[in-house]
């Protein structure tokens, strides 16, 4: 594995593990604001700003053209986004961090072996195979786990 490689790597685990802090984040700010909703709001009020301030330091640029041409699905990120937050919000405070975000990385999973399959939303075709179903049994095996340990 090269060494870009292994950044890459890295820097995905590194996410992952944000995600881990963005549940109980948010579910302690949804507490204090009476709503997972308003927490995921004031969450996303928080990105934007630090996503413009990293736009401007970095000096990107939009490709408008480009942007015009994308399916209409490329636009509802933002919407998962907002699923994704106020769940996490929702669910830490009743099931806890480990459980609700194994749920969330079956679920992730188990969407993400059928886009794999078909090639949908334009990632790459990997079709469904033993290692990969087995792999995923496992995670839900996890949750089992999580749940009941």
């Amino acid at each position: 594995m090269s060494f870009n490689s292994a950044m890459i790597l890295l820097a995905i685990i590194i996410a992952g593990g944000a995600t881990a802090l963005q549940a109980p984040t948010n579910a302690r700010l949804a507490v204090a604001l009476a709503s997972p909703v308003n927490a995921a709001f004031m969450s996303f009020a928080i990105g934007t700003v630090a996503l413009g301030l990293l736009a401007a330091v970095l000096h990107t640029k939009a490709d408008l053209a480009a942007a015009k041409a994308l399916p209409a699905w490329a636009w509802f990120g933002g919407l998962y986004g907002c699923v994704f937050v106020i769940t996490a919000a929702w669910g830490v405070p009743r099931l806890g961090a480990a459980l609700t975000i194994t749920l969330m990385v079956a679920g992730q999973l188990l969407l993400s072996l059928v886009l794999d399959h078909f090639g949908a939303l334009g990632v790459p075709r990997h079709p469904i195979g033993i290692g990969r179903l087995a792999g995923v049994a496992l995670v839900f095996i996890g949750v089992v786990m999580v749940r009941r340990f």
